[in-house]
């Protein structure tokens, strides 16, 4: 008498296997961070799905991230800013389709650091400086020497400018602080958070203030970006994990204490941390708004000022013509 229990049940297990087995995946690399972990954690534990795609992601370190980017091993990615233009000179179709990392216009995620009992007191006592600085050719130290030259004077020039950029991996720059090896440091949030919650470090500098003060937008260091022939070929995938990327954005903002006390004990960062990068930090948007597309446009004009840019296209080039939009799903 069971058994037809039993053979509709085999039948409903083949049949989610093979629904399963029948989504496609899509693979996303993103930045290895604390706060990029509570970005995709309800979509890494599945707290939100899709019916039709199943999403493979992985934090990598930044180098690995660039390599990746380069060799087309992941569907999406997180790249710097600075990536797409670059990407496409040299033939690489990629294409932005959304927006990962947007600055708040006030708070401190993109701080210069200098020890609390440094002699240094605003950016300008960084003339003649070392500033430590992670990655000299990236979109967020590029948008830190553009603020430093439009708000306050300073000559940002890589060899003779007013101070000493020092490119080092960011876990050594508090060392490096305390042993006076350098004078200030761009340090990442996560030893923002530290500095502001020990006061082993204040902030001189507010960079990201100082260009939302300057453009009147907030500016973008991070985009989502895919390639051309994949975008083009599966729009409809694509779009699909654009939307639970951002679902899994919204379930963190609207779930805190769940997902942050998650986090914290697969990263070892306090739950504090994660409240105070949503806050004050940076925002993981997902959707573009016009203001990204004008932010991103604004950064690349300023880089090719500096030389870091030889050219670079209109940026409405550069973004896939079927992304989601903020204006779009309101």
């Amino acid at each position: 008498m069971f058994r037809p229990f039993i053979a509709a049940a085999l039948a409903l297990g083949v049949g989610a296997a093979q629904q399963a087995a029948a989504r496609d995946v899509v693979r996303f690399a993103y930045l290895a961070d604390p706060s990029h972990e509570a970005v995709t954690w309800a979509m890494r534990t599945g707290r939100v799905s899709s019916e039709t795609i199943e999403v493979e992601a992985e934090a990598l370190e930044l180098g690995a991230l660039i390599q990746s980017t380069a060799a087309r091993t992941y569907d999406v990615v997180q790249t710097a800013a600075m990536a797409v233009p670059r990407a496409r000179e040299r033939g690489l179709d990629l294409r932005i389709v959304g927006t990962a990392l947007r600055y708040h216009a006030e708070g401190e995620g993109a701080d210069i650091w200098v020890p609390v009992d440094s002699d240094i007191q605003t950016a300008e006592d960084l003339r003649g400086k070392r500033l430590a600085v992670y990655s000299i050719g990236s979109a967020g130290v590029t948008l830190v020497r553009i603020a430093l030259a439009k708000a306050h004077g300073m000559d940002v020039d890589l060899d003779s400018g007013d101070m000493e950029f020092i490119e080092m991996p960011p876990p050594g720059m508090p060392a490096a602080l305390f042993s006076g090896r350098v004078d200030a440091a761009t340090l990442i949030h996560a030893q923002a958070f530290e500095a502001q919650r020990t006061g082993t470090f204040r902030s001189v500098a507010s960079t990201a203030v100082d260009n939302y003060e300057a453009f009147g937008v907030r500016m973008v260091s991070a985009v989502l970006a895919g390639y051309g022939d994949r975008l083009d070929a599966e729009p409809e995938k694509h779009r699909e994990f654009l939307r639970l990327l951002r679902a899994s954005v919204d379930y963190a903002r609207e779930n805190p204490d769940e997902v942050f006390a998650a986090v914290a004990e697969e990263t070892g960062v306090e739950p504090a941390f994660f409240e105070r990068w949503f806050a004050e930090f940076s925002d993981f948007p997902v959707l573009m708004t016009e203001d990204d597309a004008k932010a991103i446009e604004i950064l690349w004009s300023e880089a090719q000022a500096l030389g870091l840019l030889d050219s670079h296209p209109p940026v409405a080039e550069t973004v896939w013509t079927e992304t989601l939009t903020e204006a779009a799903v309101r």
